[in-house]
């Protein structure tokens, strides 16, 4: 199904808002002390921003695997997004996949504090990128 680019519009606009509000929940959450949480809300605010930023320029996909093919593809292979950026994304995803499901493996905040501030900058970046013209 193709929406209108009104509705398309106001989709990466509410995909934006809410990367924004996961990034305070995500300071809210590491004051508590839930690691495994914060990993899980950095990286959903990072994947509705980086969602904004395919459905702003034309790609759409139903994974999480499409969406860092995507971005790597259309952003990262033509230099708009770092490399850096790109391995910040697929890490989130990866720490996000390890602290839902591998319940064994211990999360703490050595290992996801670290990723805050980079992800932040992502995100500003990613709405910059949205801001300005479609990229394609």
């Amino acid at each position: 199904m193709t929406l209108k680019k009104e509705d398309r519009e106001a989709l990466v606009a509410l995909r934006m808002q809410r990367a924004k509000e996961l990034l305070a929940e995500t300071r809210d959450i590491m004051a508590m002390g839930y690691w495994r949480t914060t990993a899980n809300r950095l990286y959903y605010a990072c994947y509705n921003a980086v969602s904004a930023l395919l459905l702003k320029n034309g790609h759409s996909t139903h994974t999480h695997a499409g969406v860092i093919t995507l971005l790597g593809l259309h952003f990262v292979t033509k230099g708009i997004i770092s490399i850096e950026q790109g391995k910040l994304y697929k890490n989130l995803f990866e720490k996000r996949q390890t602290s839902d499901y591998d319940v064994w493996i211990p999360i703490d905040e050595e290992d996801v504090k670290p990723f805050l501030e980079p992800a932040e900058k992502f995100i500003t970046e990613i709405e910059n990128l949205i801001n300005e013209k479609e990229i394609n």
